[in-house]
């Protein structure tokens, strides 16, 4: 590319002149390209680890004046070809105007005026689309997909300057991470080192120092770990190396690739080194960290934070922390923890001012809301241009049409006046429900306009009277908090707030509370009517989910008056339903409908919905999908939590493997399951206030309570009954409602009742023991299992499709797991490098773990060529493409892993018949597609019925069509695909049909379709291309060329027979019999009969025998396929360039048919006649002879009778040594011992 002019003082020095002329010079930099010596491996060494390579290309062009020392450097370019087009456009442009200065100067001004003006000219045209990377992480995103083959789709995120540890010899070089891989390189006095890792095998990330690898990252895969060390930042690569490896971990988990963000706000500075996917990964996961500390909706995004005082009149003080600005809301945290938060939605903002500075109050900014409530900001750094991004912001929110949950709820109404203003009470009469019901018309069942608790309530005992005044005492604490703190989602969360969370939520506002820690408000009031809608849309409507919870509904709180009617059942049902068809990924999952049915007694529906969606979706994300992914990975945290608060008591639970079973029902209930009602509710609250740490931290109190117990068990079974004890005599002696009786009652022996703890007790023993475990080390501990769960997952989903298939095939249990891993790997690059199809088509979650991965016809080409023991050279995408239509029976245009194993298992564990029965299979249709043949040809194969045999033999099973026949026939057998047109995908009919076919070969072998001669003549064109490479090549080609002759000659006597009109034409002069046909009147069949009782010749004496016309026209389809290797000399003179083009003019295989071959041989007087078309003085072919037809049991009898055929095809195959040398084609870490540089060809991946 063109450079500004700049100044090169030493112009030889590091580089090598290549071409010169009086005013520029052609210059390579030493160590690029071949030769170089000592020096030029310095200069490479160096330009690796100084990362020159990035900054300096390997060809520049400099100006020069005989007398001037001083060089002008003017272009650079990446290759040869780049900068050759730059020196000619010199040479042509330049040089003779050049010649004309007579002054030095003049000549230096006019070129570096001339170069500017091309670039002025060049950043004209490019500032539409300019690209925010800087051009040294251009440089070195070239670099890297020439260094490791990359296509343009993989972009890089950024490099750092590292060493990679082979053995223990650090090797100093370059990291490059993108989206997909973590690459490394290193080129050190011509030695050279390439790792490529992809993402998605990463099974342990993590950051650690020891003595011999001082303060590294370790990357671990399934094979290998790798060590990376000497990093100038190693927490920012670390992060990054987190934050791309979560993506891909995503992709497997549930399709979700990596989409870039293309409306992040514009730098007023470009950054040098920071691209704009770095950007995008920042800027996400601050958004992250945003969400989760102000539990905001998942679309909400970051827009900026800066440092401010926020004045707290609650104590009449300044806070020092930082705003945050976001789309739709100004947050505040303060420096420390749990002194004050605040959130700001702006649809409740009415005045943003700029109030007036002071020494005391600088920079003030006054914010009013909607409840008149004013908040003051100050010590803001730059206060207009903040003012100016909120403006835009109010500007873009819409009005709120939709009442919040705070002015709904008026904290000065009686809770008798709120419930009338919310209610519709329905006519009198005898099935009038009670007050808060009324009755929908789409549905039988009463709906629930409140909170199923307060519609149940009964009332109190006499004994409950002091606990109710308890209560009114907690309601009047949380009115004076809301009168000093505020009320709604604009209050003032401090360490008060949390102290009233720990002391327990009032029966009367928990389903308030709820809605506003959870953050579940917020989405309620920007969504208003979509819940109404989705049930609308969802009622009456049937499927998996639906049945699930149909099941269900009367499993969840059976005890609970409220569900032992239909009205709380209806409420439940449309809950779940509802979020089932919001969210198809999770739809349903067991122990949602527990969580449901609470949120139902303290909320109504709508508020529930909600709740539900921020539980599921935000604050236990993963946990209610088909894998419980999200449990699983909680799981791993609280073993490590474990193993680092409880160690002695970890070792011994690890030995009786209790973790892991307790705390899935645990965590994915949130205890409700485990406890009495009334003391899980208590949990519940504090979750809703603090997040996933509350659960941890009363899991470990309660291991830590019985830990004495848990020490002498001797079974899971003694320390399951334990805990069950424990957790059922949790109480909440506090509570004011009638205690509901638990199920795991039954666990609580009557002789020996274990003493009741109070629940409020265990929660504050869990805060004072365990209350250092932060938010933060939760996520890093997170992720750290994410990558470990999901990986075994996979390795599970690998494990279960081989048991599945592994009676259909004879591959062993390794082979199918290595099979796997090349499939899957397949499928992932399709995914992030694009296919004719989506990512979700291919990876279909709801398929079982046989069906789930796919792949389109190009990757399966890809895998054909390489693992087919069919070795065809070119032929082999054609016959690739073949065997993908034949496999795909449902006709989706996508290959599972099961129907490809199927195929590759035929062609390396078939018999004899199986292998000729593929092979036959693939040359006829579906596989064989009509394109494949002339179009004359084609038209007349569908419209004619070339299976009278086959279809008179059938007929007395059942009436068909020829055309119907032929199509079931083409995909192999008549009976599988009658079970398949009932449509069950059941594995067990493909086991039936399988074991058919082996337990009679023979009626299957009679049910295939005759195949025509252009069809036969392509599959002895597959065959030619299959022997090519085998060490018996002559011996073979012998054998197929008498084969074919014989079967040539079969199919005509064949014709003769079974078309008598057919045969007088023939006798009569008509040229559509099979053969050569002199002008004296010789015919073709008197002339083979003669010479088939001649002795067969040698495979080295082929080309001798001429006068056998069939065996010629065989003969020359070997010679043409090999146009382009050793034969080509030959076949040059064989072919004219006039028959060559007819040849491929034929279809878009270039195949080679009897009508078409040329036989220079035969003397002029002669004409060649083939049996499907004859071709004419231009070389067209006439009509097709669809008479000529030949059935499978004629192939297998000729073939029987050569011995070098049946050894071929009887040769046992391994598959082993075709699967390692795919394997080594994409291992991406190799040492090349050479002084070449960067001009290496770039390795598959």
């Amino acid at each position: 590319m063109w450079l500004s002019p700049e100044e090169v003082l030493l112009a030889n020095a590091l580089w090598v002149t290549e071409r010169a002329n009086p005013f520029f010079v052609l210059q390579r930099r030493k160590g690029h390209g071949r030769g170089g010596g000592l020096t030029g491996l310095l200069v490479g060494t160096l330009d690796v680890v100084l990362d020159s390579s990035a900054r300096v290309a390997p060809y520049r062009i400099l100006h020069q004046t005989q007398d001037s020392q001083v060089y002008w450097n003017i272009a650079c370019g990446t290759s040869r070809k780049e900068i050759t087009g730059h020196w000619e456009w010199l040479e042509l442009n330049l040089l003779q105007t050049l010649s004309v200065f007579e002054n030095e100067e003049d000549v230096t001004t006019f070129v570096k005026g001339k170069v500017q003006g091309i670039l002025a000219e060049e950043n004209k045209n490019k500032e539409v689309k300019e690209d925010e990377d800087s051009g040294k992480f251009k440089e070195a995103e070239l670099k890297m997909r020439k260094l490791f083959g990359m296509p343009e789709v993989e972009k890089l995120v950024n490099y750092y300057s590292c060493s990679y540890w082979k053995g223990r010899v650090p090797r100093q070089g370059w990291v490059y991470l993108s989206v997909n891989h973590l690459c490394f390189y290193s080129f050190l006095l011509g030695k050279e080192v390439k790792l490529v890792i992809r993402w998605v095998d990463v099974t342990q990330l993590e950051k650690n120092a020891t003595l011999l690898f001082p303060e590294c990252i370790k990357v671990s895969t399934r094979d290998r770990e790798h060590y990376l060390s000497m990093f100038l930042n190693i927490n920012e690569t670390f992060k990054l190396m987190e934050q791309l490896a979560n993506i891909a971990m995503r992709q497997l988990l549930d399709n979700e690739g990596f989409s870039e963000d293309k409306c992040l706000p514009k730098l007023k500075k470009s950054l040098k080194n920071v691209s704009a996917l770095k950007r995008d990964l920042d800027a996400r996961a601050k958004s992250e960290r945003y969400r989760s500390t102000f539990q905001l909706p998942k679309d909400e995004k970051l827009d900026g934070h800066t440092e401010c005082t926020l004045w707290t009149p609650f104590n009449k003080m300044h806070i020092v922390g930082q705003m945050f600005v976001s789309n739709n809301y100004i947050c505040f945290a303060s420096k420390e923890e749990e002194v004050c938060n605040l959130i700001i939605p702006l649809r409740e903002v009415t005045i943003v001012e700029k109030a007036d500075s002071s020494s005391v109050l600088p920079s003030p900014l006054s914010i009013s809301t909607k409840n008149k409530m004013t908040f003051l900001f100050a010590n803001l750094k730059d206060r207009d241009f903040l003012v100016q991004r909120i403006s835009d912001f109010l500007q873009r929110t819409p009005s709120r049409r939709h009442h919040s949950k705070e002015e709904l709820r008026n904290p000065r109404s009686t809770e008798n006046e709120v419930f009338l203003e919310q209610c519709e009470v329905s006519s009198p009469g005898p099935s009038t429900p009670s007050p808060g019901v009324i009755l929908d018309n789409t549905e039988a069942a009463p709906t629930a306009t409140h909170a199923l608790m307060t519609i149940f309530r009964k009332e109190p005992l006499e004994e409950l009277s002091s606990k109710m005044a308890k209560e009114k005492m907690k309601e009047e604490s949380w009115n004076i908090h809301f009168f000093e703190f505020g009320r709604g989602v604009c209050m003032y969360r401090t360490s008060k707030t949390r102290d009233l969370v720990l002391k327990g939520m009032p029966e009367s506002l928990r389903g308030e509370l709820w809605l506003l820690f959870s953050g579940a408000l917020n989405e309620m009031v920007t969504h208003p009517g979509y819940y109404s809608d989705l049930v609308q849309e969802s009622t009456g409507k049937c499927n998996l989910a639906t049945e699930e919870i149909e099941r269900d509904l009367h499993r969840s709180m059976p005890e609970h008056p409220a569900f032992q009617n239909e009205m709380g059942i209806a409420a439940l049902r449309r809950v779940l339903t509802a979020y089932a068809f919001r969210n198809p990924n999770i739809g349903y999952c067991q122990a949602m409908n527990i969580v449901t049915s609470v949120l139902l007694l303290y909320c109504n529906e709508e508020e529930a919905f909600w709740l539900l969606i921020a539980l599921c979706e935000r604050m236990l994300p993963d946990y209610y999908n088909t894998r419980v992914v999200g449990a699983l990975v909680d799981q791993g945290v609280f073993e490590d939590l474990t193993r680092e608060h409880l160690p002695l008591l970890y070792e011994w639970m690890q030995e009786l493997g209790v973790i892991s079973t307790i705390s899935l029902s645990w965590f994915l209930t949130l205890f409700l399951s485990v406890m009495p009602f009334e003391s899980a509710v208590v949990v519940v609250d504090c979750f809703f206030y603090e997040g996933i740490k509350v659960i941890f931290q009363v899991s470990l109190a309660v291991l830590e309570a019985n830990m004495e117990k848990l020490l002498n068990c001797s079974d899971e079974g003694e320390a399951m009954t334990i805990l069950g004890r424990y957790l059922d005599n949790v109480c909440n002696k506090q509570s004011t409602s009638p205690p509901i009786p638990h199920l795991h009652a039954l666990l609580t022996n009557g002789d020996d009742v274990p003493p009741q703890i109070d629940i409020f007790e265990l929660i504050k023993s869990s805060y004072e023991k365990f209350g250092s475990i932060r938010a933060d080390a939760i996520e890093q501990m997170r992720f750290k299992q994410r990558l470990k769960v999901i990986q075994t997952l996979e390795d599970t989903a690998k494990r279960s499709v081989v048991r599945a298939i592994l009676t259909e095939t004879a591959f062993s249990i390794e082979e199918l797991e290595e099979l796997y891993l090349l499939f899957k790997a397949k499928h992932l690059m399709s995914c992030y490098w694009g296919g004719s199809s989506s990512a979700a088509e291919r990876h279909d979650l709801s398929q079982p773990y046989l069906e789930q991965y796919r792949i389109d016809s190009e990757q399966f080409r890809e895998l054909f060529v390489a693992l087919s023991p069919w070795t065809c050279g070119l032929h082999s995408q054609v016959l690739a493409g073949r065997m993908f239509r034949l496999l795909d029976q449902n006709k989706d245009s996508l290959i599972s892993f099961k129907e490809f194993v199927t195929g590759l298992s035929g062609m390396y564990h078939g018999d004899l018949i199986e292998k000729l029965k593929l092979l036959y299979k693939l040359h006829l249709p579906p596989a064989l597609w009509p394109e494949e043949e002339s179009a004359l040809e084609a038209a007349q194969y569908f419209t004619e019925d070339p299976l009278a045999d086959v279809s008179h033999d059938l007929a007395a099973g059942g009436e068909a069509s020829g055309q119907q026949v032929q199509e079931d026939a083409g995909n192999g057998n008549v009976k599988q695909m009658k079970d398949e047109k009932i449509g069950s995908q059941d594995y067990r009919y493909h086991l039936r049909i399988w074991a058919r076919e082996k337990e009679n070969p023979k009626e299957n072998i009679k049910e295939l379709t005759k195949m025509n001669q252009e069809q036969f003549i392509e599959m002895c064109k597959t065959l030619y291309n299959m022997f090519s490479e085998d060490p018996a090549e002559g011996e073979l080609y012998h054998a197929i060329a008498t084969v074919a002759t014989l079967l040539l000659q079969i199919g005509e006597v064949g014709k003769q027979f079974s078309s008598p009109a057919s045969r007088r034409a023939s006798d009569m002069g008509d040229h559509k019999g099979l053969g050569v046909q002199s002008k004296e009147g010789v015919s073709a069949s008197d002339q083979a009969k003669t010479e088939a009782a001649q002795p067969k010749p040698k495979a080295d004496c082929e080309s001798d025998v001429l006068s056998d016309a069939l065996k010629t026209q065989m003969e020359r389809m070997k010679l043409a396929e090999s146009v382009a290797t050793k034969r080509e000399a030959s076949a040059a003179q064989l072919f004219s360039d006039e028959e060559l083009r007819d040849d491929t003019s034929m279809s878009s295989y270039s195949m080679v048919s009897s009508g078409s071959l040329p036989c220079e041989d035969i003397s002029e007087d002669t004409v060649l006649v083939g049996c499907e078309r004859a071709v004419g003085a231009h070389g067209r072919p006439s009509t097709v002879d669809t008479d000529w037809s030949i059935s499978f049991e004629q192939i297998l009898a000729s073939v029987l009778t050569e011995p070098a055929l049946v050894g071929f095809f009887e040769k046992r195959v391994v598959v082993g040594p075709k699967i390692a040398k795919c394997k080594s084609q994409r291992v991406m870490e190799r040492q090349v011992s050479s002084s070449s540089d960067q001009e290496l060809s770039p390795s598959s991946s």
